[in-house]
């Protein structure tokens, strides 16, 4: 059998443009002799498509489109992710065969945790069936059904499935493509079974989807593997038949088997027959990545697709000579091209010589336009028209925001005149402690270094300066300490513990929902730990209000993180 796995990257809503992805791919796999071509979770809609699904208009386009798809599927069978429509909505997956769905398998396990919502919008499916292809039996099944340690992929099995097939779109953090693949490495195993795993690639809003499809034989070995973050067709010649002769050695299973009150009885759908045999094919086992380079990717994904998906052609970027905004910049201009990415330096009395010239020497470095506009006449004009009201108080963190706002409001104005997007450069460590100014640096339409700790802004600087064999970024930007010169010899380590420090408190409160009891017993300064919560549980309301940004760990503010803004618990 020859399985072509379509890793692709769709759109929510673009139900034509998914369709004609969906065709494309499907020609593809046919070309090459696949006989079986799996497509992502809700390929046909986009994932996820959010409250879309509550519109029935949405749910019958859906419907008509997924007829168009099985209409073209002749000569080859396709597994495709539609929501399907029956009394009530369910994630399913449907089989189209000789120009029609043969079938419809209605997704089990429905997660509601983390990003997902899925009992929002679908009922979970409970009925089970086999299709035969040849001689080979498959047992088909949708995303969070193949991380259950049990049921479906256990019943399937004990029904007699070869290989199960699992349509997916997996969202991404760091490190989640080899714990996914641990994991379907045991359910291979377990179940004595060939897995193919296919996931959707691409961003959607703040969730990233990386890819990394996979096909595995029945000892869990890896047989095929996609790169990551980048649409690929995955095309493997398996033999599941391999599997029948290690299930009869392996008594196992009949134990299992006989141990259970009833093993549910499971239709066989037939849904046709290999082509004539071709010369075999090359499989493809792309490397894994290490963290570094899955966040390089993922912030370059995250942000093309949220500009090209969302219909901007350049973005903007607020320059400072500091290592954040040269970061975001330098992403930006790998991820679009440096003709699409506008710097703009706005210094202040407090800029020194040095951050102004980092700046324009960033720009030249990378290739992008610079443009400058001092904001000092824009801040005096400020604080003249303040000036009774604020008669007989000290300057403090007031007039501090207003050099900040005033940024704002400029790179909102080049936004609004050109149609440029305003990439806020704000990383998680600043976001977590409300280090920033709301409307301000927080002003933008989409914050790309939002799940990204100060620590490891630093560690990508020099990680893309490493990869490019040249100082992208200036090393100035990178041994200068912190600073967001908004007053005299002002340091961020003048308001917060140092980022080292504090990035550790950061994970374990923020993203392992540890308590401040917790950290102490576990050897963390007291001192630190007690300012850093503070700030942290102080700071919701900026945090609600800033832009979208890709996720790249565990847990991200956004849709992870739901704390609520008036709040008295100071656990």
């Amino acid at each position: 059998m020859r399985l072509a796995l379509a890793q692709i990257d769709t759109t929510v809503g673009d139900l034509d443009g998914n369709r004609e992805l969906i065709l494309s791919r499907m020609a593809d796999a046919k070309d090459m002799g696949a006989d079986i071509v799996l497509f992502p979770e809700l390929a046909i809609t986009g994932y996820p498509p959010e409250d879309l699904l509550l519109r029935p208009s949405f749910v019958h386009a859906a419907e008509r489109s997924l007829a168009q798809v099985a209409k073209e599927a002749r000569g080859i069978v396709a597994f495709v992710g539609v929501p399907h429509l029956d009394r009530d909505l369910y994630n399913g997956c449907a089989v189209c065969a000789a120009g029609e769905v043969k079938e419809i398998y209605r997704k089990r396990f429905l997660p509601n945790y983390g990003v997902f919502d899925e009992h929002r919008y679908f009922a979970p499916g409970r009925d089970l069936f086999l299709l035969e292809h040849g001689e080979a039996l498959i047992g088909p099944t949708v995303c969070e059904d193949i991380w259950q340690p049990g049921p479906p992929a256990t019943d399937l099995a004990l029904a007699g499935a070869q290989l199960l097939v699992n349509i997916s779109a997996s969202p991404f953090h760091v490190g989640k493509d080899q714990d996914r693949e641990q994991m379907l490495q045991t359910r291979a195993r377990d179940n004595v079974c060939y897995v193919a795993f296919v996931n959707a690639v691409g961003a959607q809003d703040e969730l990233l989807f990386d890819g990394h499809s996979v096909v595995l034989d029945d000892e869990g070995e890896v047989l095929a593997r996609a790169p990551g973050f980048e649409e690929a067709l995955l095309v493997v010649d398996i033999d599941p038949q391999e599997a029948v002769g290690r299930r009869l050695r392996d008594v196992r299973r009949r134990s299992l088997e006989s141990e259970r009150e009833s093993v549910p009885e499971v239709p066989v759908v037939h849904i046709g027959t290999p082509r004539a045999a071709a010369d075999p094919v090359e499989a493809q086992i792309a490397p894994m990545l290490d963290d570094l380079e899955q966040m390089r990717l993922g912030l370059e994904l995250g942000l093309r697709d949220y500009v090209e998906k969302n219909g901007f052609q350049d973005v903007v970027i607020g320059v400072s000579g500091g290592i954040d905004s040269a970061l975001a910049s330098a992403i930006a201009c790998e991820a679009l091209g440096p003709d699409r990415v506008h710097c703009v330096s706005m210094p202040s009395r407090f800029s020194s010589e040095e951050t102004r010239g980092d700046a324009r020497r960033l720009a030249k470095s990378l290739g992008a336009s610079f443009l400058e506009l001092p904001i000092e006449p824009i801040v005096e004009s400020f604080l003249e028209t303040l000036a009774e009201t604020f008669a007989g108080r000290e300057p403090d963190t007031t007039e501090e925001n207003i050099q900040a706002r005033a940024r704002g409001v400029l790179l909102m104005a080049l936004s609004n005149k050109f149609g440029w997007l305003v990439v806020a450069t704000g990383n998680k460590s600043e976001l977590s402690v409300g280090y920033a100014t709301l409307y301000g640096d927080m002003a933008g339409g989409f914050a790309l270094l939002k799940d990204v700790f100060k620590t490891d802004v630093f560690r990508l600087a020099k990680h893309l300066n490493k990869r490019a064999g040249q100082e992208l970024i200036p090393q100035t930007i990178i041994d200068r300490a912190p600073s967001a010169e908004l007053r005299d010899n002002q340091l961020d380590e003048d308001s917060l513990p140092p980022y080292p420090e504090l990035d550790r408190v950061l994970e374990e409160y923020v993203e392992l929902d540890r308590s401040r009891e917790d950290l102490i017993a576990d050897g963390f300064d007291p001192d630190v730990v007690d300012r850093a919560l503070a700030m942290i549980d102080r700071a919701e309301y900026k945090r609600r209000q800033a832009p979208p940004g890709v996720k790249l760990r565990p847990k991200a503010f956004g849709r992870d993180w739901r704390l609520p803004i008036t709040n008295r618990w100071r656990g």
